[in-house]
């Protein structure tokens, strides 16, 4: 349980739907980052109506290195994805002087929920790393 204590996990796991199409770019050393926001919901009854209700939030996802290669060629709009990771935040300055923060998942796993089961391969996760660099975890490859 040392590792399990209180403050010392950080572990996500999502199911969702991208609401636009990823964006891939490159860091200054030539890495890879692929970056997509998903929309998850849940639905629930109304304690007090006893109606049935739906949340939806969404998701900002960062995912690095080939895994952010492989999002970028085959998600789209409106692609399912089961998204295993890690939460980070992140401050920074806007252009007019405003602090901004987010809260957003690093990737550690993408599968990709709308190929057919045949078609696609598993690998374990890697362990993850402090340095975003090194987060290029497992991915279910559509080949």
């Amino acid at each position: 349980m040392s590792d399990l204590r209180l403050g010392y996990l950080n572990s996500v796991q999502l199911i969702g739907r991208l609401v636009a199409d990823p964006e891939l770019r490159y860091t200054q050393k030539g890495a890879p980052v692929c970056d997509f926001r998903i929309a998850s919901s849940r639905r629930y009854k109304n304690r007090e109506t006893g109606e049935q209700q739906e949340e939806t939030l969404f998701i900002n996802v960062v995912a690095w290195r080939r895994q952010a290669e492989l999002a970028n060629d085959f998600l789209n709009k409106g692609s399912a994805v089961l998204i295993e990771g890690r939460l980070r935040s992140r401050q920074w300055e806007s252009a007019q002087g405003e602090k901004r923060s987010a809260i957003e998942v690093v990737a550690r796993r993408i599968q990709f929920l709308d190929l057919p089961p045949s078609g696609t391969t598993t690998t374990e996760p890697t362990s993850d790393s402090d340095e975003e660099l090194k987060d290029d975890g497992a991915v279910d490859t559509p080949f």
